[in-house]
């Protein structure tokens, strides 16, 4: 089925013009004398029909109708030669043709394009199981916006895993687009899902991460993520941050960026045979009633009418949800008016709060 489609409010205003400027053509050319006429310009109408539609008949029947304008303007405009009249015609027909042929070929490669989009995400929405609302001492909660319709699947990845050693989660993004970066998502996150509950540390887990990337092979697929290890109340969290965004700790109406104290972090994965230096670990206090907050950068680079970045650590500080689910959902609805209602890169949105 072809999708449905809407011209843009602006674009609509121009071929209403551009029709409005054709029906004035004609009514003049009808309203003046036989010796000069305008039929070529009626080559344009079917070129104008086929603008926004995803149906060949609608420049079929449009270029139809300026046929039989070109007859009749030929009959009003006898002084006009007849060789410059059937030039109009054949004009008229070959703009027809093409306007039809190119709206048979856009429709085609839309369906296309549905089709290679539907399955890339059946496979996103199979790898990105739901997380827990609770997990030992945490309540959680996590948002996936899929970009515009006409973008591609992104590579955005998360979990949330018990384990025997605490909480362990990560958050992700691929770089590239579509079925690629959807299969990498796959292979980090079944490698997370069996490293997180047998490594003892977070910087172990992330080697292992950056191996099963590296197998992929390619030379130029990485991806970015952030690894947090949760344990008990009264011990510090920690993090291993492999070049992604850093996540937000909101304590009250205060929010700190959890950010590596070294001078240029961890690489991606798969990037790390650059680097032979261990992991760094990160601590940091997380104590109860606190939030953090995990996200990709769709939701950062998510812009506005006038291209400014959307300012997540300054909204977040003023708003009062102490509620994961509350929070997330704030956060959702004024990401999406900030964007003016959808975004052009998936976003990946992900809320842990110490309940004790």
């Amino acid at each position: 089925m072809t999708p449905a489609f809407r011209l843009p409010v602006h674009t609509r205003q121009l071929a209403v013009a551009a029709y409005a400027v054709l029906a004035a053509a004609i009514g003049f050319d009808l309203s003046t004398g036989p010796h000069w006429t305008i039929s070529p310009v009626l080559a344009a109408a079917p070129v104008l029909a086929g603008v926004g539609t995803r149906r060949a008949r609608i420049p079929l029947a449009v270029g139809a109708v300026a046929l039989v304008l070109v007859v009749v303007l030929g009959v009003h405009d006898r002084a006009v030669a007849l060789l410059d009249q059937v030039a109009s015609g054949f004009a008229v027909l070959a703009t027809t043709c093409i306007s039809a042929a190119n709206v048979v070929l856009v429709a085609t490669r839309e369906r296309e394009l549905v089709h290679s989009r539907s399955v890339a995400e059946a496979a996103q929405l199979a790898l990105l199981r739901p997380v827990p609302e609770r997990i030992g001492g945490l309540r959680v909660a996590v948002r996936y916006l899929a970009a515009a319709a006409d973008a591609r699947v992104g590579g955005d990845l998360y979990e949330v895993l018990e384990t025997p050693c605490g909480a362990r989660l990560i958050i992700g993004d691929v770089r590239g687009k579509g079925l690629p970066a959807v299969e990498t998502a796959a292979d980090v996150l079944g490698t997370f899902r069996e490293a997180a509950q047998v490594e003892a540390g977070l910087g172990d887990v992330a080697r292992r991460l950056d191996a099963a990337v590296r197998r992929r092979g390619g030379g130029e697929e990485f991806v970015t993520a952030a690894l947090l290890h949760i344990g008990e109340p009264d011990a510090p969290a920690e993090m291993v941050n492999c070049g992604h965004p850093p996540p937000l700790c909101k304590q009250g109406d205060a929010v700190t960026r959890i950010e590596a104290r070294t001078a240029d972090g961890d690489p991606p994965l798969a990037l790390r045979e650059l680097d032979e230096r261990p992991y760094h670990t990160e601590r940091f206090t997380f104590g109860r009633g606190d939030l953090l907050v995990l996200y990709t950068d769709g939701v950062t680079e998510a812009r506005d009418a006038e291209g400014r970045f959307y300012p997540l650590e300054s909204r977040l500080a003023r708003m009062p949800e102490n509620s994961p689910d509350a929070l997330a959902d704030r956060l959702v609805a004024d990401l999406l008016a900030h964007a003016g209602g959808t975004l052009s890169d998936d976003a990946a949105l992900l809320v842990v709060r110490r309940q004790h």
